[in-house]
């Protein structure tokens, strides 16, 4: 008897009830494997973390910082050592990750941008990320936060791939007493509207959700189908990411529960069901000790693991060894294959700007995956 449609009631009756969910995971791997087969990716990258200040107040972030206690900008100087370290050790991507327009919040964020020529933090973004691809072997993928139609159209000139995660579509999180108070780019209305502007502008988009930091099952449900609905409507999604909420020691939130590996997995499944086979579903290895437990659930996606950087984001979770996440991988059954920021399905100069596709190509093999080349320091 065929797997039912995705439907709301149903994914959610997956998770609030005692309903089995061995039809769902087999569902799960089915289109999992109908659609990417028995490969499955990483992105071999280095952690570039911009900025560490963010006008943003989560409650369970501990990757911002105030001036003075860690809050800071990289220099130039600074990014391309890391880059250059990351082309020793055979990287190709570039994750730029900051917090959310600090100079809107700290003097001190408007006083590093004034004194070295930048109109914004975006603007340094632009400029690093060209700076990436004129003088490295690297490419960027950038996570700035909320993005207007204006940046995204300059950063896709120098980005193959933007990032923003939805984490959950409920405004609900933004009340008093929530983990998205006080915290303006936390807007579930404004995120989707970077997302949407993405699409409208042919940008392989990366985001997902959140699971774990107080929303209900019912929010996961809507934030999932949310997203679908638009990737139905656009096709600019390149990958889902699925992440488990892990607590961390100096934040307000050290006390909460994270995620049971039980509920977690069924979500990751539903996220699969609802998306189909033809997307990228991705969990981070780092999050968990058993990460193959995933593998069941339909992912075809471990995200960027690095050789040299930590997780900026959860830096008390080491990045699995690539020979650990290769055995893990191999050992199920399926093949580890490198990719570039972008998957290959994207490519083409659909969705890449015409100036920077040869740069994609240069650095991909026949069936658009990434070739790395280890080299030694110069």
């Amino acid at each position: 008897m065929p797997f039912p449609a995705p439907d709301p009631d149903l994914a959610n009756r997956f998770l609030t009830s005692a309903t089995s969910t061995a039809a769902l995971f087999a569902e799960a791997r089915r289109l999992r494997d109908e659609g990417k087969g028995k490969t499955v990716t990483y992105s071999r990258k280095v952690f570039i973390p911009l900025t560490t200040m963010c006008r943003d107040r989560c409650t369970y972030c501990t990757f911002a910082k105030p001036p003075g206690a860690g809050g800071a900008y990289l220099t130039p100087d600074e990014v391309m050592a890391v880059i250059r370290a990351g082309e020793t050790h055979g990287c190709t991507e570039a994750l730029v990750t900051l917090g959310d327009r600090p100079e809107d919040r700290w003097p001190a964020a408007r006083e590093f941008l004034d004194d070295n020529g930048y109109a914004s933090t975006l603007d340094y973004v632009r400029h690093m990320t060209e700076r990436i691809v004129d003088e490295s072997t690297l490419l960027p993928h950038a996570n700035p936060g909320l993005m207007d139609e204006a940046t995204q159209r300059t950063l896709r000139r120098s980005n193959p791939s933007l990032g923003l995660m939805l984490e959950n579509i409920s405004p609900r999180l933004m009340e008093p007493g929530m983990p998205h108070y006080d915290c303006p780019d936390k807007d579930p209305v404004a995120r989707m509207e970077t997302i949407e502007t993405a699409g409208r502008l042919s940008i392989p988009f990366t985001t997902g959700i959140l699971v774990g930091i107080g929303e209900t099952s019912e929010e996961i449900v809507a934030s999932l189908f949310a997203l679908a609905e638009m990737h139905d409507h656009r096709g600019h999604l390149q990958e889902i990411i699925v992440q488990n909420f892990q607590p961390k020691a100096d934040t307000r939130m050290r006390g909460v529960e994270p995620p049971t590996i039980e509920f977690f997995s069924t979500v990751v499944a539903l996220t699969r069901w609802i998306f189909g086979a033809e997307m990228n579903v991705q969990v981070p290895p780092n999050l968990t000790d058993d990460f193959g437990v995933y593998l069941d659930a339909g992912i075809n996606d471990w995200g960027g693991v690095s050789p040299l950087t930590i997780d900026w984001v959860n830096p008390e979770a080491p990045w699995p060894h690539l020979d650990h996440l290769r055995s893990v991988t191999l050992d199920a059954g399926f093949d580890l294959r490198p990719r570039l920021p972008v998957y290959p399905e994207f490519v083409n100069d659909r969705w890449i700007d015409p100036m920077l596709l040869p740069e994609l190509v240069g650095r991909a093999d026949d069936e658009a995956y990434a070739v790395v080349e280890e080299r030694a320091p110069t």
